[in-house]
């Protein structure tokens, strides 16, 4: 974020800043005991170099970047962090096993690992993505069941109740689950209420859910909650997740995969 025209900072605001390069967002009262200064003071702190355009405030602290996911189109999609979606992709192999059921659920990620599936099988895979099908269409090793309902055109994927009630009649292996912001307290989420419902669903009937999401969906929150963070079994992100965010995963039970 730029500075916008002349402005004085304090050098406690300057820290502020420093703090906020390292950690990519900071908590009220950490900057309390670290300043020594009142909830107050910083508050003020915060507020006027959000007004500088240099960080945005947020519910007991401030970030670098916006910490709220918006829905974006899913071409628009295609073209964001897209080395970084491929080798989550990737990981995510490592995890399937021939013969088993899966989930794979929408998404960009989602789409290259269905990519990457191309010579693989026996396998059961069940999906909400028209596009995910349509790619697993190549191989004839790989039984698809595409969900049926209502056609989300921005996420090319399928919501709504008709595929709730086909989803209820399944057990699978494992569920391949794509997000939009992971958070520590508001749990993993989403930025269309019916997505979000019909992945509570996908985790309900699934033995181990795997998130697969790159660094920038750490510490964001979407308009719809999924679930908590102890619904997952692993996260596969890239190399740029923030150490301190990596241990808090591990500490609630998350395997983290970095690639």
């Amino acid at each position: 974020m730029k500075r916008n025209g002349m402005e004085k900072l304090l050098a406690r605001h300057n820290d502020i800043l420093k703090e906020l390069d390292e950690k990519d967002y900071v908590l009220v009262q950490d900057l309390c005991e670290k300043f020594n200064v009142s909830s107050v003071t910083i508050r003020k702190d915060l507020n006027y170099l959000e007004s500088l355009g240099l960080l945005f405030r947020n519910h007991g602290g401030a970030s670098k970047h916006v910490r709220y996911a918006y829905e974006k189109n899913v071409d628009e999609k295609e073209n964001i962090n897209v080395e970084a979606k491929q080798n989550i992709a990737k990981a995510a192999l490592s995890l399937i096993q021939e013969n088993d059921c899966i989930i794979l659920a929408s998404g960009t990620t989602m789409h290259y690992l269905a990519r990457m599936l191309v010579n693989f099988g026996p396998l059961t895979v069940l999906t909400s993505s028209l596009r995910v099908a349509i790619e697993l269409c190549n191989n004839p090793n790989i039984n698809i069941i595409q969900l049926g309902g209502e056609v989300r055109k921005s996420s090319t994927s399928i919501v709504g109740s008709i595929s709730e009630t086909i989803l209820k009649q399944f057990s699978c292996n494992k569920l391949f689950l794509g997000v939009d912001g992971i958070d520590m307290d508001f749990g993993i989420s989403t930025s269309n209420a019916a997505e979000a419902h019909l992945n509570q669903l996908m985790i309900e009937c699934s033995d181990k859910v795997v998130i697969l999401a790159d660094s920038s969906k750490l510490n964001v929150k979407g308009f719809g909650k999924i679930a908590d963070l102890d619904k997952i079994d692993y996260l596969i992100t890239d190399s740029d997740i923030l150490e301190e965010d990596k241990n808090k995963l591990e500490e609630i039970g998350i395997r983290v995969i970095v690639k």
